[in-house]
């Protein structure tokens, strides 16, 4: 089975969204879907108290935390971490199991963006690749439960990019696939920013990730340098 685990802090609004979705495929497909809240002040909780999905409260805010936590509490033999602002096809059950029969161990999408802009269509064409910086959190992350507790889980050092490190340790011990289908990410990180200033806070954060700065100095640089709503 697959354990569905979404990390949330104030995502209301996606969630009013996505639980429809996961309602609607559950009485296909046999899933669970743990929510993980690191203290929201919104709706979250009252909205998850109408559904039939497991709700969490992290005793730490931070997503490594988050999905750490909700995947001790797990039932299913594959993870699945998504973002609440990404929308996955109704084909990614099979499409997880697909990969792992052909003996992988873990894995992620290609995205597009909610949006028309050419740019960033530029962009989402990148993450059909398995290169060095694919793996992101946008991309959602499937693992073996074995493989996950192998690594240990999330390093819970890292208060932002513990996506990439995950993934980084995952390509050491086991096969990693990108699946070429693409999900649909938010683009309100570039809507509120240009493009271009987006592009390089993200290139500078990913070398100063590459040469071990510590995750609180780009945590702070990444919030300083652009306006994320």
């Amino acid at each position: 089975m697959v354990s569905i685990i979404i990390p949330v802090l104030n995502e209301a609004e996606n969630l009013k969204e996505l639980l429809p979705f996961f309602s609607t495929h559950q009485r296909r497909c046999e899933f669970e879907l743990i929510i993980v809240d690191g203290g929201s002040s919104d709706q979250t909780e009252k909205i998850l108290s109408n559904s039939n999905f497991t709700f969490l409260k992290s005793p730490k805010k931070g997503r490594a935390c988050q999905m750490n936590y909700g995947a001790s509490h797990a039932k299913g033999d594959i993870f699945y971490f998504v973002h609440a602002d990404t929308r996955i096809p109704v084909s990614f059950l099979e499409d997880i199991q697909e990969v792992l029969k052909k003996g992988g161990h873990a894995g992620c999408y290609a995205y597009t963006f909610d949006s028309d802009s050419k740019l960033l269509r530029i962009n989402s064409w990148f993450t059909k690749f398995d290169g060095l910086l694919s793996g992101g959190g946008d991309q959602t992350l499937f693992i073996k439960k074995s493989a996950f507790q192998e690594l240990e889980g999330f390093d819970e050092y890292y208060c932002i990019m513990e996506d990439f490190d995950i993934v980084r340790r995952i390509r050491k011990k086991f096969k990693f696939k990108v699946i070429p289908r693409q999900i649909k990410v938010s683009a309100r990180k570039y809507e509120t920013n240009s493009w271009l200033r987006v592009q390089l806070v993200n290139l500078l954060v990913f070398l100063l990730f590459f040469m071990k700065i510590s995750p609180e100095k780009l945590k702070n640089i990444y919030c300083n340098l652009l306006d994320y709503r």
